[in-house]
């Protein structure tokens, strides 16, 4: 009985060294992916885009307005470089009218989808529970095939299809059985592995009906139910989050959909910027140490295209929503390495409006560095940004840059 005892304690050090030697991995390993993120930037945590020896201009911040044409000009990696010479081949037979059209992804009316395509020719459509209302499976698939078929360079097709709270797809018994659950549920239901099952589950769906982009996942953190975004986001812990987006941009890659990594640099407590402007005043250390580490993960991970949302970010631009403003855009490009497609969130959401009091958004959020620019209306916001580049304003250099990146990506998923 004795040694059974001393063999029982012998067991018992044991699983608490083996415990101790987990938890010191684990430590190590959050230290790392920080460490290596701040290494990334050339930041210290400390750090802040407000000091004067950070933020260009001498410490103001750079507004599209004043920002050059050079300044706006993405640079960075090419995600999608290997297909460089293909997509140039054909940039090079397109016309103005085309190449503008390429940059926008226009809301896709319940009606009618076709002859937008033809008349616009955009680079995408996104799709909304009207486009899925009373429609069977075949009736959806049929209906994608006729908006590839109206499309001369192939056409990005999404939709948000998140789960819980927003589902554009599952909500209709005809297309699924029941509606998605949100991914914070199905992680607390079942874990890491029902959260795998899920996601896989999603881009299968998706791919089935003809839908190769979801506007997901969600990389924001969020612990507070009172917050707008906590019942979209999966928690507040950034490495459990890094851990979802990284594991759903894989999955996504595996099964051909895109996603899109969405709302950089992190919505945090904000407001609802569908309804109004909104401030986030946190310094920039907090994005460093949380909000950065599940879209670094998910770049990481091959996710090919980010979100920017529509919060006034201060310790990075003070002025400017971040959609509109160079100063994000390069920090994502820049500073987190990020070589894919950048697109804004909806430009008629109330915070654009509200900022912009009746000014046509689209340039600016061009300029400021998106590729794609998200749209309810086809003809108010293509003739003004088509404008712009009549004008001068936009540069060609410029609109074939961006242009160029969708091409390719479009060859990439082999939809062109």
């Amino acid at each position: 009985m004795e040694a059974g005892r001393r063999k029982a304690g012998k067991g018992v050090w044991a699983a608490a060294i083996f415990c101790l030697l987990t938890a010191g991995v684990l430590a190590g390993l959050l230290v790392y992916r920080y460490t290596g993120l701040l290494e990334t930037m050339g930041q210290s945590e400390s750090s802040s885009l407000t000091e004067e020896s950070e933020t260009p201009s001498g410490g103001d911040a750079v507004s599209s307005e004043t920002a050059s044409e050079e300044e706006s000009v993405i640079s960075g990696k090419d995600s999608f470089l290997a297909f460089r010479e293909e997509a140039q081949a054909i940039l090079d037979k397109m016309t103005l009218r085309e190449k503008v059209g390429q940059v926008f992804i226009l809301l896709c009316p319940a009606q009618g989808g076709e002859d937008l395509i033809r008349e616009y020719q955009p680079g995408g459509i996104c799709l909304n529970a009207e486009n899925f209302r009373d429609r069977s499976k075949e009736e959806v698939i049929a209906m994608m095939e006729g908006f590839q078929q109206a499309s001369s360079y192939g056409l990005l097709t999404c939709c948000d299809e998140e789960g819980g709270t927003v589902t554009r797809i599952s909500r209709f018994p005809a297309l699924r059985d029941t509606p998605y659950v949100s991914p914070r549920e199905v992680y607390e239901a079942g874990g890491m592995a029902a959260v795998e099952e899920d996601t896989r589950d999603k881009a299968l769906l998706l791919k089935e009906l003809g839908i190769n982009t979801n506007l997901a996942p969600v990389a924001d953190l969020s612990g507070d139910p009172e917050d707008f975004i906590y019942w979209r986001s999966f928690g507040s812990d950034p490495v459990l989050v890094s851990s979802f987006v990284q594991l759903s941009a894989q999955i996504y890659k595996e099964n051909g959909i895109a996603c899109v990594l969405k709302h950089f640099p992190g919505y945090g407590g904000n407001e609802d910027t569908h309804t109004g402007l909104a401030v986030d005043s946190r310094p920039y250390s907090e994005f460093l140490a949380a909000d950065f580490l599940p879209f670094q993960a998910g770049i990481q991970s091959g996710a090919p295209m980010v979100l920017v949302n529509h919060t006034i970010v201060e310790c990075m631009d003070p002025e400017n929503p971040a959609t509109l403003s160079p100063r994000v855009h390069e920090v994502l490009r820049e500073e987190l390495g990020f070589g894919g497609l950048i697109l804004t969130d909806d430009l008629s959401m109330e915070a654009i409006t509200q900022y912009t009091q009746g000014e046509n958004p689209c340039t600016q959020a061009f300029l400021a560095g998106n590729d794609l620019l998200l749209c309810s209306s086809g003809e108010e916001n293509f003739e003004a940004f088509y404008r712009s580049v009549e004008a001068g304003e936009i540069s060609e250099k410029r609109l074939n840059e961006s242009v160029l990146r969708i091409l390719e990506w479009k060859i990439f998923m082999g939809i062109l």
